[in-house]
Order: C-alpha cells, then structure tokens, then sequence
C-alpha cells in the first residue's frame, strides 16, 4: 500500500464561543474565497432537526456525539473549505486531533457584553437555559483554554465589522502564504 500524502490544502476552521458570528463571519468569508462553506450545527439540523429538540429528546451527549460526525465528515470533504463549528465542538479530543491535522483554526474572541443582544434574539440555545449571561460566562471560561490550545489565528471581534473581520483574517492568511 503506497504512503498516504497529505492534503495539498489544510480547511479554515472558525471556533469560538456561542453567537460569535461564526457562521456569519465564514459564510462571507468562503464566498469572497470562492471557497464551499460549511456550518457544523446547520447539518445537524438538516440531518436530525433543530438542536433545541435533540438536547430535550436524547441530551448533551447524544448531541455531541452527532456533532463530532458531522466536524469529522466536513473535515473529510476533498476540497478547501471554510467550516464554522458550534462552540462546545472543540471540546471532542477526535475532534481536537482532527483540527490539529486539517485545518487552519481560527478563533473568533469575543465577550458577554457583543454577544448578548444576539443570545437574547435567538433564544433557542439549549445550554443557556436559565441566565444566558451567566450561563454564557460560565461556558466561556471553561472552553476559552481549549480555543486558545487549537487556534492557529485568534481575532478579537469586539468592536468590529463583519466586513472588518474578513479583512483581517484575510490579511493574516496572506502574510503566511
């Protein structure tokens, strides 16, 4: 059997915590790249139903469980793409490995203060349930360690554009080819 090679390309990957704008940020970001785009939690949805409901039916862990195939299998796709990752995805060590092997990891920071009008609008996030302030808090401080240890790139998006952001990452991307 021949050795395999590895990936001509390595997938950007935006982590970071909950209402982040990753998926905002990586749908833009893919289509000025002309890159596929790929949002983790979104194919949950479509292949199980909305993530609300699978967190009340089957928990946390059968929830993470369909997460960890669905990073696993758009880390898999042939060609580079962009592939924004709900925020506990990271906490997978498979999952972990994979990044490390495959992707570029771009972390999206941020705080309570950004993301709180967004947490309020949404009100479908499962692990919020109670004080989304104080649970997202709660969340941030024991996930930040782990996308701080996979980041290759961290931005911090306080204050800034979605616009503002792309051009940074894209600058970032540029000084390192």
């Amino acid at each position: 059997m021949p050795p395999q090679t590895e990936q001509p390309f390595r997938h950007i990957v935006l982590i970071g915590f909950m209402a982040a704008g990753k998926s905002v940020v990586g749908r833009e970001f893919a289509s000025r790249r002309q890159l596929k785009f790929t949002d983790t939690d979104h194919l949950i949805v479509e292949r199980h139903g909305p993530i609300s409901e699978l967190f009340a039916a089957r928990g946390e862990c059968y929830f993470r469980e369909l997460e960890a195939r669905a990073v696993a299998g758009a880390l898999a796709e042939k060609s580079q793409t962009v592939i924004s990752l709900g925020g506990g995805a990271v906490l997978d060590t498979g999952t972990q490995q994979l990044l490390r092997s495959r992707a570029t990891v771009v972390f999206l920071d941020t705080d309570l203060e950004t993301v709180l009008p967004r947490i309020v609008r949404s009100g479908h996030r499962p692990l919020l349930a109670g004080d989304p302030g104080r649970r997202w808090q709660e969340l941030a401080k024991a996930r930040r360690p782990v996308y701080e240890s996979l980041a290759d790139i961290t931005i911090d998006t306080r204050g800034l554009t979605v616009p503002a952001i792309i051009d940074r990452l894209t600058t970032i991307l540029n000084e390192g080819a």
